[in-house]
């Protein structure tokens, strides 16, 4: 068989969000229609306009050991989380290190030990500045300490491609082990920028929501008074595992990693292309890489963030990518839950996907008080949809500033 043609599995997932600090817990909050959307009560908020976020509810700190989490940022400490629970969910696989990857992508690195660390400078001096800030505040730094722990030396990667991040990591270590480079590889998203830098950037974007009276009511996808997103922070994690491994160890699996789109718009730094043009193309790629047809497609999780523009826009995409199948898939954007984790997103979203397919049911959208009439698909409301037993693909796609655009596809049984 040559390389290209191997078949990619999902034999693992792990996840903490703002809904639980793993997976199951996670999707257990996305089907009971949970927010996790909370008032920031912290003293460096309190005169920002925007004042609510998406938190995980977790201390790294007793799971990783003092020594481990000095010296990683928040974002990595999310990753190796996820990571361990993936590694444990499938079977602690035992591949040869050279045939093991890792790529896990962040929109912002290790932003918050940045701040840190500048503050450090500023009132305390130069000696007092931690040796291990740039380890910290690397892109790529999450990617490393996972690698490290795991003994992955395939090949460990890090994509930057804003909110597209997590998603563009996924379709790269799909392609590792399509390729031949891998055997298995570890593949997500990681994240932690709730900081004022950040919520002041975006807020003064006008990009995030303001309701600051209403936390859990914020994140409205497809609603007619949405009015931006609700920055969460987390990270999500795939085991993806060529099928002759996967087969020869006996491992569980949960679906096929089968398609890949990627394209950008070069329209815009930071708004849609306003017709999905570009996404559309995305989505077909996907389904072209996947050998599979606009109808068979089930189920979409929807990138979805709740803003006026990309929303509509993405929908536009749909309706064009499965032309008369358009109406057929469940749609979910559950960002209406876990608030929009950035780069993370496409990390979590993909283990939503997969579990959705799984599970043979689509996450809720919550919050939508006032349908926007434009948003005339089969938008999944208020509590979860079956799907179908059988044949099936299920969509779950990304989108970040400066254009990135990603799809991937899975398949189930």
């Amino acid at each position: 068989m040559h390389p290209a043609d191997r078949t990619v599995f999902v034999t693992g997932v792990g996840a903490v969000t703002p809904l639980g600090r793993d997976a199951p817990t996670t999707w257990q909050s996305l089907l009971d229609g949970r927010s996790g959307a909370q008032l920031l009560d912290d003293e460096w908020a309190q005169d920002l306009p925007v004042r609510i976020a998406c938190r995980v509810d977790v201390d790294p700190v007793p799971e990783l050991g003092h020594a481990l989490a000095r010296k990683t940022d928040r974002s990595a400490q999310f990753a190796l989380l996820a990571a361990r629970e993936a590694w444990r969910d499938a079977g602690t696989p035992a591949p040869k290190p050279t045939r093991l990857g890792v790529v896990i992508s962040s929109g912002v690195g290790g932003i918050s030990s940045v701040l840190k660390a500048h503050d450090m400078l500023r009132t305390r001096g130069p000696r007092l500045v931690s040796p291990h800030t740039v380890p910290m505040f690397m892109p790529n730094g999450a990617a490393a300490q996972v690698a490290i722990e795991l003994g992955a030396r395939a090949g460990v990667h890090t994509m930057a491609s804003a909110c597209a991040s997590g998603a563009e990591g996924v379709a790269y270590a799909i392609d590792m082990i399509r390729s031949g480079r891998a055997d298995i590889v570890v593949a997500g998203g990681t994240e932690a920028a709730i900081n004022p830098l950040i919520i002041s950037a975006f807020g003064n974007m006008m990009a995030m929501s303001k309701r600051n009276d209403d936390p859990a009511g914020a994140s409205r996808p497809y609603d007619r008074d949405r009015d931006g997103f609700v920055i969460g922070e987390g990270a999500g994690v795939l085991v993806l595992e060529s099928a002759e491994h996967a087969i020869a160890r006996g491992a569980r699996v949960y679906c096929e990693a089968a398609g890949v789109g990627l394209t950008s718009d070069a329209h815009a730094i930071a708004q849609p292309e306003p017709n999905g043009r570009d996404v559309a193309r995305c989505m077909s790629a996907a389904l072209a890489d996947a050998g599979a047809e606009p109808g068979e497609v089930v189920h979409i999780n929807a990138h979805a963030t709740s803003t006026p523009l990309g929303d509509l826009a993405e929908l536009d995409a749909v309706r064009t990518a499965l032309g008369p199948a358009a109406g057929r898939p469940a749609v979910s954007a559950t960002k209406s839950m876990t608030g929009h984790l950035l780069g993370a997103t496409g990390g979590v979203e993909s283990v939503f996907t997969v579990f959705a397919l799984h599970y043979r049911l689509a996450p809720p959208t919550i919050n939508i008080h006032d349908l926007d009439e434009r948003a005339d698909l089969d938008i999944v409301r208020d509590k979860p949809r079956e799907l179908a037993a059988g044949p099936a693909v299920a969509l779950n796609n990304s989108f970040g500033f400066g254009g990135h655009n990603v799809t991937l596809a899975f398949r189930g049984d």
